[in-house]
């Protein structure tokens, strides 16, 4: 059977603007590729206050953001302060036993690494760091009631300085 060509330029037209109309709504690929979004204007004390965490006031390189992912933001803080205080802070997040050391993973966490965003190295990425993480909720921490979970890592540094991780969602 043979179609007029006014046919078949309807039917090519019609197929092209559905495939258009429905196409919209493919991933490409592209879409998938894209970089996190982050909140503008969102620093540490933003994420410090979110996650109800004293940065010690004699802390350097005090970075946060918070990094917007579907149904959630994931809030990041980070920040060199002494030993002491960085074991204080990690005290808070022992929820069932003391910080852990934890092997560093070869290959990175994630495919968009949200610390890089600060300026450091993803915690999970490090030989030596000793980790905790809790889920307030389930602890009945009513200081954190709203957070499914918060996670800190502390590095050593050298003998004075200890670099502090935390993250929360």
């Amino acid at each position: 059977m043979t179609w007029p060509a006014r046919s078949r330029r309807t039917v090519l037209a019609a197929t092209l603007a559905a495939v258009l109309l429905t196409g919209s709504g493919c991933s490409s690929g592209a879409d998938e590729h894209r970089g996190p979004e982050w909140k503008k204007g969102a620093g540490a004390p933003e994420t410090a206050a979110y996650m109800k965490v004293g940065v010690p006031a004699g802390a350097t390189e005090v970075k946060g953001a918070v990094k917007l992912v579907p149904q959630d933001a994931v809030q990041l803080l980070t920040f060199v302060t002494t030993p002491k205080e960085a074991e204080a802070l990690g005290r808070q997040f022992e929820g069932q036993g003391p910080l852990i050391v934890r092997p560093a993973q070869s290959a990175p966490p994630a495919t968009d690494p949200a610390f890089a965003h600060l300026g450091t190295p993803e915690p999970e990425s490090l030989a030596g760091l000793r980790w905790a993480g809790v889920c307030p909720p389930c602890l009945k921490d009513q200081r954190r009631k709203h957070m499914q979970w918060i996670e800190i890592y502390l590095q050593e540094l050298d003998a004075g300085r200890t670099r502090v991780y935390l993250r929360a969602w």
